[in-house]
């Protein structure tokens, strides 16, 4: 489930408010106030952050104009998508280069700081992964000194991301800087920063359990040792409410410039993100959507907003599928042949695994439907989960297919055979083979009929309709049923002949026992039935 998904659901409830209502009076606005209201501290959203957000909508509903053919509905829609990206930061506030332009004589210093378990480590990873794809040469330093292997945690991740690592593999076999301070070890880390010709370092810092005296005093030395451009507080999206203590109890030591939400792929509410703004005064600059190194992700306040409110986020769908063109490794000519065979009648069974294979990439179903417009919240985990199900078994169905009958599933559509070895191999059954071919029909008539409506397309042979692929699936199971009832008929007269002549019968097994079982084996448990 999204960490927005009890949002969206609730502010869903708030609107319907408004149906029967013709403007957004203060006596009309006590409902779907009241249903914010709640919708947010269910949400694990602080009570301060949520008083400041309903203020906010509320003044700005006292103060809006009337606009002809706008409905009260969608003018609170649009007063609560300014309230709440603003509280989430503000437009624009994810497009900030981090630690400032590139470019500069000494490398710029990002410190992260945060309680311990919150994520720390792995986020100074996933963050020098961002920034290489961004063009960036970032250089990782372990300055946690105070749990054990944190630096050999550091470097396994910083091998995984490409990015050097200060204690180095070779530092750590000789015992440089053993025992030093975190001061020391992050002012040497800067220092072989500069010298390995890195443009921005990441500082990983020691955490508590709990924010304590030992760990600020530590943190402030460490600044003052480093001289940060930017400090990033790490919180765990599941903390709720605890989250907007943390950031309190850290801006009041430390200055502050934003925060990563991590785990936001979790079983979080989504509150912390709203919670931690309104206490520490400064942006979520980061989000971690994934457990793999490469899922860290700007926060645009304005694009979040959107999917809190149903209003989808297509920008970030657009640029998560051209980052997937580009991994597939096709060039863009192959791409637009794809695109091609996809409005004609020429869209095959490959075609079909090179879309869900691309649509994998993207992330999961859940996450791609919360992308757009109108979906957000309204389908739920058990559709997707129940879709995601479906595509596995079309894609070992459609591997168990030779190259001729993915490139003509009409050989496969006309044939009832064909259907029963295709599901005998996948370990899938008739139904399956027919489901996936009837759903390729379904997309291929759907695309050419836009392609056609376009005048995309110059019409060509027709392929199998939907309903010719239903019969020949009717057919195959047909003639399996039958296959298996012939089978045990004639095994049930090999037994018949074997009691009369009272001699056990060959061929299925006899009429012993384990014959028997045999045979109830080779019917694949029609006997048994």
């Amino acid at each position: 489930m999204s960490a927005f998904d009890s949002l969206t659901r609730g502010f869903e409830s708030a609107w319907a408010t408004l149906n029967d209502v013709d403007d957004l009076s203060p006596r009309n606005m006590r409902a779907p106030l009241r249903e914010l209201r709640r919708t947010l501290l269910e949400a694990d959203v602080s009570v301060a952050a949520t008083t400041a957000l309903l203020k906010t909508v509320e003044a700005a509903a006292a103060g809006a104009p009337v606009t002809r053919g706008v409905t009260p509905r969608e003018q609170l829609i649009k007063l609560v998508n300014d309230a709440l990206t603003e509280a989430l930061g503000g437009a624009g506030s994810g497009d900030v280069p981090l630690g400032g332009p590139p470019g500069t004589a000494t490398p710029a210093v990002v410190l992260l700081a945060g309680l311990q378990g919150a994520g720390k480590t792995t986020a100074a990873a996933k963050l020098a992964v961002l920034l290489t794809s961004q063009g960036r040469k970032p250089f990782l330093v372990a300055a946690d000194t105070f749990r054990p292997a944190a630096a050999e945690q550091l470097r396994i991740l910083g091998k995984q991301a490409g990015v050097s690592v200060f204690p180095s593999d070779e530092d750590a076999k000789n015992g440089v800087l053993a025992g030093a301070t975190p001061a020391r070890v992050a002012s040497a880390g800067v220092a072989a920063a500069i010298k390995a010709g890195a443009d921005i370092v990441l500082m990983d810092t020691a955490g508590r359990v709990t924010v304590d005296e030992a760990v600020m005093r530590q943190l402030e030395d460490v600044v003052t040792a480093c001289k940060p451009s930017e400090t990033l507080l790490v919180v765990d999206a599941m903390s709720g409410q605890d989250a907007a203590r943390t950031a309190t109890a850290f801006s009041t030591r430390v200055k502050l410039t934003g925060c990563i939400l991590t785990k936001l792929d979790g079983d979080a509410r989504g509150g912390a993100a709203l919670s931690v703004r309104h206490a520490c005064g400064q942006p979520v600059r980061f989000v971690g959507t994934g457990e793999k190194i490469g899922d860290l992700e700007p926060f645009r306040p304005e694009r979040v907003a959107g999917r809190i409110l149903g209003m989808g986020d297509v920008v970030s769908l657009v640029e998560n599928a051209q980052k997937a063109a580009a991994a597939s490794g096709k060039t863009a000519s192959q791409l637009e042949s794809l695109g091609q065979r996809m409005l004609s009648a020429q869209f095959d069974l490959n075609d079909f695994l090179q879309q869900s294979e691309m649509m994998a990439s993207l992330g999961s179903m859940g996450q791609v439907t919360r992308m757009l417009p109108g979906l957000g919240g309204r389908v739920t985990d058990a559709q997707i989960a129940d879709a995601e199900r479906r595509l596995r078994i079309f894609r070992s169905v459609i591997q168990s297919m030779t190259p001729q009958e993915r490139q003509q599933p009409a050989l496969v559509a006309g044939s009832p055979s064909r259907m029963s070895r295709i599901a005998r191999g996948s370990g899938r059954t008739s139904d399956d083979v027919q489901n996936l071919l009837m759903t390729w029909a379904g997309m291929r008539d759907q695309m050419s009929g836009l392609a056609k409506r376009l005048g995309m397309l110059n019409p060509g042979s027709a392929p199998p309709t939907a309903e010719q692929i239903r019969q020949a699936g009717l057919q195959a199971a047909s003639a399996a049923q039958n296959g298996r009832r012939g089978k045990e008929q004639a095994w049930r007269e090999e037994q018949r002949a074997a009691k009369a002549s009272s001699k056990p019968a060959a061929g299925a097994g006899g009429a012993t026992a384990k014959g028997f079982g045999a045979a109830r084996k080779g019917f694949g448990g029609a006997a048994a039935k």
